[in-house]
């Protein structure tokens, strides 16, 4: 029973829970056991809530007994990536220098969930502060892809998809500012959307790139996705980028999708050189369901998205080094007093920075610190703000002749843990599809299209959207999701390898 439980889609799970076919209890008991199964081999996750989930699941079960009317969602398990706060739960954006923090409040998308009775099973893992692209930039150590468990899951938020593939939660939450959620969905072979930005609230998130932050959901399915998305959506006063107006139901559009007379532009710069064979040919093949579904397809030019990685690797760095100045070992979380020297504030915070920051952190605080100076502002942070508004225009044009726009998610299959790790600038092109939605703060999502041929590892097709029309991110792969499943057989995830044996 605890096996066919996890394997359960997040709206199957709603529906038997409803029913009272199953109760949370056992539903959280068989997610924590797959967890206690796996998460050795996969590290997906860095605290797990096992007492605190199964209260939370027994006072679902205990109302809805009662006969209270609960959320649909009511007493599913759900994990949440490291960078959102929880007053229960330690929060350390995958970093030393958070090491043990509890925060006293939780994030305004972890009140979402509590708020709809999900439970929560614990803080998945994480590049440190959301920097890199692979989970190997985690202070704790890396995750694991499910697939291939000498690959990476993606990153930055590899712990949060690594988990949904690996069936040890049914959804999970993300933050997306260069693609770490759209990333880590297409080398898992799960679901992943980055929404408008301002469309779901960062309060309580610890920040990175404040312009380009956005949280968003993960699941398996498309239907899955749109109903946390639900969820989370909204307007917050205690976001100053929030946005104030009402969302459509985004599982309504999956329900009611169908592709009759929806144009479809494909992106020129993202369909040749750099991208593996085994991804352009799985993205052909999806571009033509497309139109045999009812798309007219044409193919748009964005001339200024090849800057696109450039501009975001100046603009980053420069908002990253202003947001992470507050961590200093003064106010809260790690704090080491120097070895040598007099114990002042600076050199304890010297000291505190020293050991609690990561190599990839330094290297972009610097890098901003360096950006924003005197003399390089306008050389450098000035002339990619530029860039981001031409990209921006590109963006407005193209969604002038189309209705959303599709390219690969990413350039290549999951790669070897250790391959790039040391190498900045081939980690950085990983994002280099995923970027520009975050630099036009336009919505984007990654759905399976398949397996590579060369390694068979699974790759995503990503749709784009106009700003404030995340539903046609849904419509798109709905159908996409539904011809291919069909033409499988069953979801891509059914093809994917059982950890227990792959690990052995």
């Amino acid at each position: 029973m605890s096996e066919d439980l996890i394997r359960l889609t997040a709206a199957e799970l709603a529906d038997h829970l409803a029913s009272g076919e199953v109760s949370s209890v056992e539903a959280t008991q068989a997610s924590l056991d797959r967890i206690h199964a796996v998460d050795g081999e996969v590290h997906a996750f860095l605290h797990v809530a096992d007492k605190a989930a199964l209260a939370t699941a027994a006072e679902v079960d205990r109302r809805r007994a009662a006969g209270e009317e609960l959320p649909s969602l009511a007493g599913v398990p759900i994990a949440v990536k490291d960078v959102m706060t929880t007053k229960d739960m330690p929060t350390t954006s995958g970093s030393k220098i958070l090491e043990g923090w509890v925060p006293p409040y939780d994030a305004t998308v972890v009140e979402h969930l509590r708020n709809h009775d999900m439970v929560l099973l614990g803080k998945t893992n994480m590049d440190e502060f959301a920097m890199g692209s692979s989970t190997e930039y985690s202070a704790y150590g890396p995750t694991h892809n499910p697939w291939d468990l000498d690959r990476i899951p993606g990153g930055s938020g590899g712990g949060s998809a690594a988990a949904v593939a690996a069936f040890e939660a049914p959804l999970a939450t993300g933050s997306d500012t260069g693609g770490s959620i759209r990333f880590p969905a297409h080398v898992t072979g799960t679901v992943g959307v980055k929404p408008t930005y301002g469309q779901v609230s960062r309060w309580g998130a610890i920040a990175l790139a404040s312009s380009l932050d956005q949280m968003g959901p993960v699941a398996r399915t498309v239907l899955d996705t749109a109903l946390l998305h639900d969820v989370i959506k909204g307007h917050d006063p205690k976001d100053s980028t929030s946005i104030n107006r009402e969302w459509p139901s985004f599982a309504d559009a999956v329900r009611q999708a169908d592709l009759s007379g929806v144009r479809v532009g494909v992106i020129r710069q993202l369909t040749g050189e750099g991208f593996q064979a085994g991804v352009r040919a799985r993205f052909n093949e999806a571009v033509t369901l497309l139109t045999k579904a009812g798309a007219d397809v044409v193919e748009v030019d964005c001339p200024h998205i090849g800057s696109a990685v450039a501009a975001y690797y100046l603009i980053l760095p420069a908002e990253a080094s202003s947001n992470l100045a507050r961590f200093d070992g003064v106010r809260y979380g790690r704090r080491v007093m120097p070895e040598t020297g007099p114990e002042t504030v600076e050199n304890m915070m010297a000291a505190t920075r020293e050991a609690g920051f990561g190599p990839e952190v330094k290297r972009r605080i610097i890098l901003g610190t360096y950006a924003l100076s005197a003399g390089y502002y306008d050389q450098f942070y000035g002339q990619a703000q530029k860039v981001r508004t031409l990209i921006q225009r590109d963006f407005d044009a193209a969604f002038s002749q189309v209705d959303v726009l599709v390219s690969p998610t990413g350039p290549t299959t999951a790669f070897k843990l250790g391959a790039k790790v040391n190498d900045p600038l081939a980690m950085y092109l990983n994002d280099v599809a995923t970027i520009p939605a975050n630099l036009a703060g336009i919505p984007g999502m990654s759905v399976p299209m398949g397996r590579a041929d060369e390694d068979g590892l699974p790759v995503g097709l990503q749709v784009l959207a106009p700003a404030m029309h995340d539903e046609r991110l849904y419509t798109v792969a709905a159908v996409v999701e539904r011809e291919l499943t069909a033409a499988w057989g069953k979801p891509l995830l059914g093809f994917a390898p059982e950890l227990k044996e792959a690990s052995k």
